[in-house]
């Protein structure tokens, strides 16, 4: 079992400091640390020492969880440790990745035995790079294995240390270090994961629910387990994701999400715009979305949009209505579909390339060059005038 385990982590090459030693087979990329790694760089944690702990709850909040709420968690019968970290989204060819900026010292000890051992992972954490979960590979890296840490043009990036498991039977898919919360604006200190050890989790999820109240939510971490509390949704990854909010939600059977009312009634509108008429969007997208749809008009384009094959702008919903791949874009209402019917994933889509040129110099990113196509889709990567 730990040799099949081993065979799935494959630590980079190139990495600032020392040749790092591997762990099945290694990658053929070879890259430097981006330079910009250093001010986020922490003491490295050291040989691994096993406390016997494994991640069976995670709490999170769309806010900082405070200290005496910590303390009133840690006191609760049934939890034998817990840890406390930040956790965020961040969106990358419409895909949304989970990631967490955790103390790498005793972080890992919340990861999987090979994972956990593996000093040369977590120094690399601990020098400013992320880990990543092997199935993200063909979907987030890029040349040199840097990710870029969302969908804006000033998104961050960062160097890959290693692929490798991370927390069991979650969606996080990514680790940094916590001095990266500064830089990609993290509400610090959101969640917490906790190990009952030898007690039953289910009555621990209870407890803890009674604890938190309304605060947080917890889940159990588990196989096939459908949360029945309120979810957290941070968007991280630039200048939009900062103007987008935060909210909590709960999930439906169907596939749909209802966030919470506050955030809605602050960030979602309802307002005329050119060629689409009264469309529901995101605040933060209704300017960028006019000035686009004003200028495709002016160019003579107009009737290249087809208003009948719109495709919403607003609609909370998880990608695909899979629970599992996280909340789509359009959750947050910053992102739309044009023209649907002609312009469907995998396909080169029929949409003038005209409009598409506009849309883009206007800050929105467009699904057509994405590697699995989505031609249709535009979401706001920037806020700019055009």
């Amino acid at each position: 079992m730990l040799s099949v385990a081993l065979a799935c982590i494959v630590l980079c090459s190139g990495c600032a400091g020392s040749p790092a030693p591997t762990a099945g087979p290694t990658s053929p990329a070879t890259a430097s640390a981006d330079p910009s790694d250093q001010d986020v760089a922490m003491a490295r944690p050291g040989p691994f020492e096993s406390t016997g702990d494994s991640p069976d709850i995670l709490v999170q909040s769309p806010r900082p969880i405070d200290a005496d709420l910590v303390a009133r968690a840690a006191a609760t019968q049934g939890v034998a440790r817990l840890e406390q970290f930040s956790l965020a989204t961040f969106y990358r060819e419409g895909e949304a990745i989970t990631y967490a900026a955790v103390d790498p010292a005793t972080f890992r000890q919340f990861t999987p035995g090979p994972t956990a051992v593996l000093d040369a992972l977590w120094d690399r954490v601990a020098d400013g790079e992320i880990g990543l979960r092997p199935d993200l590979r063909t979907a987030l890296a890029g040349p040199g294995d840097f990710v870029t840490l969302g969908n804006d043009d000033n998104a961050q990036r960062a160097h890959v240390a290693a692929y490798a498991p991370l927390v069991p039977h979650s969606a996080i898919g990514a680790l940094l270090n916590e001095r990266w919360a500064d830089r990609l604006h993290l509400p610090k200190g959101n969640a917490l994961v906790v190990s009952t050890r030898f007690a039953a989790p289910g009555p621990v999820v209870r407890r803890l629910r009674r604890v938190l109240g309304t605060r947080a939510s917890v889940s159990l971490l588990a196989p096939n387990v459908v949360p029945d509390q309120a979810l957290s949704a941070v968007l991280t990854g630039g200048s939009v994701a900062a103007a987008v909010g935060s909210f909590s939600y709960t999930a439906n059977p169907d596939g749909t999400v209802d966030p919470e009312a506050r955030w809605v009634r602050t960030h979602i509108r309802t307002e005329r715009v050119p060629i689409l008429g009264a469309v529901t969007c995101n605040r933060a997208m209704l300017p960028a979305l006019r000035r686009a749809l004003t200028r495709v008009v002016e160019a003579g384009l107009a009737t290249e949009v087809h208003a009948d094959e719109y495709g919403g702008c607003y609609v909370p919903r998880f990608i695909a209505h899979d629970p599992a791949r996280g909340l789509s874009f359009h959750t947050f209402g910053t992102a739309i579909d044009l023209n649907v019917p002609g312009n469907r994933r995998g396909t080169a889509g029929t949409i003038d390339r005209r409009v598409v040129a506009i849309l883009v110099r206007c800050g929105f990113a467009w699904g057509g060059t994405w590697r699995y196509t989505d031609p249709m889709h535009f979401e706001l990567a920037a806020i700019r005038s055009c």
